[in-house]
């Protein structure tokens, strides 16, 4: 019988938690997948240190976690994070909350193995893509961007130290953010992006994966809910994606709130993430398609192959 495991993503605006076991051909059968806001990167970016806030409403969703791990009887655990932890003076309270809790402990992966997990996941969703595909992951602390085969194969990759919540929390102050502090913000993420060294012209296919992207996605559609099935697989144009954008950096946070499906501090960060996401469409000359499989999947399926 197919061992069962569970692959934890704890990002700098949320932390999701996949428990799976050995589906069809080599892929997954899904038994739990959930996702919590807990915003661990609150304030990183100016203090360098995790706040008591944000460490509380972590440890919250991982007890949550915690439970269902053992209720499904996971034989193995991963437990990854990212940005704001790699950035954090204070890491070492995260770690021995996690270890306290879960009984394994973090692993800091640099943005260069996020990028390629992401990759790997993006693949296993849209195994189709046109080639050479470009895979985006814009998270709340850092972009990963990746060009690739449809076969896994990785020509470049990057992590750029742009994401929702530190876009915002940089440069974005106010609710509706002023003209200046869109410029400011859009002159720093073409300035990362112009030296990614991703060769944008040679894209064919272009997916989106992680918050943003699932995000824009919702709101495009329209959904009242949230509803996983829609959102993968759909398809953002670039006109679409400059039209979100614009439509959301011009919006109170507290309007977006109560007219979408996003949660509250989701809501606080989309506009940001809109811009990152606008930005790099308008370098690529396809429309973007939006994956539900990302890091977590293939977090859960090099878990499989261990066995």
């Amino acid at each position: 019988m197919a061992p069962v495991v569970a692959a934890i993503d704890c990002g700098t605006n949320s932390i999701r938690l996949l428990v799976a076991t050995a589906g069809p051909e080599g892929g997954l059968r899904e038994l739990d997948r959930r996702l919590e806001i807990n915003r661990l990167g609150q304030g990183v970016d100016a203090t360098g240190e995790l706040h008591p806030e944000a460490l509380a409403r972590t440890w919250q969703a991982v007890d949550a976690y915690a439970e269902v791990i053992c209720g499904l009887g996971a034989e193995r655990v991963r437990f990854v994070a990212t940005s704001a932890a790699r950035d954090a003076r204070n890491r070492e309270a995260f770690f021995g909350g996690v270890r306290e809790r879960l009984g394994v402990e973090v692993d800091i992966i640099p943005g260069t193995e996020e990028a390629r997990l992401s990759f790997t996941g993006a693949l296993t969703g849209v195994p189709e893509a046109a080639e050479p595909v470009l895979v985006v992951d814009i998270g709340g602390g850092s972009t990963e961007l990746v060009l690739g085969g449809a076969d896994g194969s990785i020509r470049h990759a990057v992590s750029l130290d742009m994401g929702s919540v530190r876009l915002r929390e940089r440069y974005l102050h106010h609710d509706v953010p002023t003209i200046d502090e869109v410029a400011q913000a859009r002159a720093f993420v073409d300035g990362l992006l112009d030296g990614s060294g991703i060769d944008f012209t040679a894209v064919r296919g272009f997916i989106g994966v992680a918050g943003t992207a699932t995000s824009l996605s919702a709101i495009s559609q329209g959904l009242a809910t949230y509803q996983r099935e829609k959102v993968h697989r759909s398809h953002l144009t670039t006109e679409r994606l400059l039209e979100l954008s614009a439509e959301l950096l011009a919006t109170p946070v507290v309007q977006i709130e109560a007219t979408t499906c996003l949660p509250r501090k989701r809501a606080e960060v989309i506009c940001a993430g809109a811009l990152i996401n606008a930005a790099i469409a308008r370098r690529v000359s396809v429309p973007m398609v939006v994956s539900e499989s990302d890091i977590l999947d293939a977090l859960a399926l090099e878990l499989l192959q261990q066995g």
